[in-house]
């Protein structure tokens, strides 16, 4: 199970703010992480991005400032104080600037991070947004690491090697790595429990030792307590349903157990505090919300008035799924909570959904988490394949992923098997292969609400369409093959740079140029 996805960690989730989950949650996380390397208080930060990186254009308006401001100051994302983090700043006297620069990295979706204490100590880190929120921290002062948030992690600078000394003090079930580079020395102790305050204060007494940094894991699922899948691929998947008589959500809520180590009830909670956020963030977006920076008024109070007017059609559950999206992508763009699902821009196509589809089953709070889990296996296998970069695939990664696990999720409301459920989501995906991402003026709402509604739409036709016999013909895995497949053909400039699409119209131009004279 090393290197699965997390359902929690990588598919329905995080729970966040802003328009963007690569943007603001990734930024938010490595900003968490990094202040936990600097030991001390912060003074200053210096964020760079690469001139040939993907972010280049857009940090500021799609949500970078705001995440990794609030990681920087430690501030929950589900805290208001989120929507006021350059004035908390202030207040605490960081001096946190943001710039263009060159440097080597390996990813569209790079950041450099300089951080200096009130003692003027400093650390240096590189880290990449890898989509949906996922991240990865790839360098601490010039040392190679690869550190997620899913780990406890102490890291351990020295001026000579001490290697053989630390094995000899290094608990069972701790994995210990060690560097040299530029005549110093660099040490990683990962676990997936939390370490003794004695044990570390062992490691503070050697006179070789510089400093000592712990880092506590940012995720809701802490890795390495994986156990055996009774399955290891879709095609496998699919007969153990068969032979065990099972539904997707039933073998999600297994994948996720064998993933974490955590009961059923405990996941149940955890799946259950999501809908309720994710239902929350519909009502939120009904009541009426406002902000300042987006180009979107409030639309989604517009499907009820037109209904009774008699404007269209009375009581379909079409008009439910289009004010579901529009309510939950205006909490977004309003900076309410929500949670990325499996990322902010494509956060409207599930949560939208699958809140339409229950209330017309009446289906019960079980059966609510059962979906959610049928579409999250479905998003943990797209996880696996291409993932949720738009900067990397286009949006086909992002509403093509969300109208799959959308469509598997309606299955299981449906009474469908495994299979059918699979073939719905293959279905879906494959309607939306080849998505570009071009936001209008750099803000996620514009046309990604139209994508997300199209997507959620097509996840109910593609539920139906499979619980009815239709042929999907493709497999899900080799539909996520072709998704990297086309993205390879795909130019840079749609793929979320706001370089090419509808991002270079004559309209969005003018409309940006309005938005940059406002700040």
């Amino acid at each position: 199970m090393e290197n699965f996805p997390s359902i929690f960690n990588d598919v329905i989730g995080p729970i966040m703010r802003g328009p963007s989950s690569s943007h603001t949650a990734a930024s938010w996380r490595v900003g968490k992480m990094a202040v936990q390397l600097l030991n001390g208080t912060l003074s200053k930060a210096r964020i760079e991005f690469d001139k040939e990186g993907a972010w280049v254009t857009n940090y500021r308006e799609q949500g970078t400032v705001l995440g990794m401001d609030g990681g920087l100051l430690e501030i929950d994302m589900a805290d208001n104080e989120m929507k006021r983090t350059d004035a908390i700043a202030n207040e605490r006297g960081v001096d946190i600037s943001y710039g263009i620069s060159t440097f080597e990295n390996s990813h569209a979706n790079s950041m450099q991070v300089q951080l200096t204490n009130h003692e003027g100590e400093q650390v240096h880190i590189l880290a990449a947004s890898l989509g949906g929120g996922t991240f990865e921290i790839q360098k601490i002062d010039g040392f190679d690491v690869k550190m997620h948030g899913d780990f406890y992690e102490l890291c351990v600078w020295g001026s000579r090697s001490i290697q053989a000394e630390l094995v000899d003090i290094t608990p069972k079930g701790v994995h210990l790595s060690s560097q040299e580079k530029f005549g110093r020395f660099f040490y990683v102790f990962e676990s997936s429990n939390e370490f003794d305050d004695g044990w570390i204060g062992l490691i503070n007494r050697f006179e070789e030792v510089d400093k000592v940094a712990l880092v506590r894991p940012i995720m809701p699922i802490v890795s390495g307590k994986e156990q055996m899948l009774p399955f290891d691929s879709i095609e496998s998947l699919i007969a153990y349903s068969k032979e065990k008589e099972l539904t997707l959500g039933e073998l999600g809520l297994m994948y996720e157990q064998h993933r974490s180590g955590l009961s059923k009830d405990a996941l149940y909670e955890k799946m259950d505090n999501l809908i309720q956020i994710i239902e929350g963030s519909i009502s939120i977006g009904l009541a009426g919300t406002e902000h300042k920076d987006r180009i979107l008024p409030q639309q989604s109070h517009l499907i009820k008035k037109a209904e009774k007017s008699k404007k269209i059609l009375q009581g379909s559950i079409i008009n439910t799924i289009v004010e579901n999206v529009a309510a939950i992508m205006e909490s977004k763009s309003a900076l309410e909570v929500i949670v990325a699902n499996p990322t902010a821009g494509s956060c409207g196509t599930v949560g939208a959904a699958l809140s339409a589809v229950a209330d017309n089953v009446e289906a019960t709070k079980k059966d609510k988490i059962m979906a959610y889990y049928s579409a999250g296996i479905v998003g943990a296998y797209f996880a696996m394949g291409p993932g949720f970069s738009a900067e990397e695939h286009g949006c086909q990664v992002e509403c093509g992923a969300s109208a799959g696990m959308a469509a598997a999720g309606i299955v299981e409301f449906f009474g469908g098997s495994a299979e059918q459920a699979l073939g719905a989501a293959s279905m879906a995906i494959q309607n939306m292969i080849g998505l570009v991402c071009d936001p209008i003026a750099d803000r996620v709402e514009a046309p990604c609400l139209g994508k997300n509604t199209s997507a959620a739409v097509n996840a109910l036709s593609s539920a139906t369409m499979a619980v009815a016999g239709f042929a999907h013909l493709i497999p899900l895995d080799q539909v996520l093959d072709t998704v990297v497949r086309v993205s390879a053909d795909m130019p840079t400039c749609v793929k979320c740079t706001g370089l090419g699409g509808l991002a270079i119209t004559p309209a969005a131009m003018e409309l940006k140029e309005k938005l940059n004279q406002l700040e």
